[in-house]
């Protein structure tokens, strides 16, 4: 078995949220996260985009998208792209 690099798109519940905050959670609850970057949408929203390395063992990518999915001020995370190391 390999690993995988997910890259996640996190939306925040709005534009009020603190980035800085919601960043130290996510690196908090995941681990393998290898970068973060906040991408502009509109409207004084910012997403964030995560890139995490994980196995490639059965339901671990959608394990780290369900805990992304439970952080408060989370509206909703999203695997955007997917690719074997």
């Amino acid at each position: 078995m390999g690993d995988v690099v997910l890259i996640i798109r996190i939306m925040p519940e709005s534009p009020e949220i603190d980035l800085e905050d919601l960043k130290s959670r996510i690196t908090s609850a995941i681990g393998g996260l290898h970068d973060i970057r906040e991408e502009p949408i509109g409207f004084g929203l910012k997403a964030l985009k995560i890139a995490v390395v994980v196995s490639d063992a059965g339901g671990e990518s959608d394990a780290v998208e369900a805990r992304l999915n439970d952080l408060e001020g989370v509206e909703r995370a999203e695997i955007v792209e997917l690719t074997l190391t």
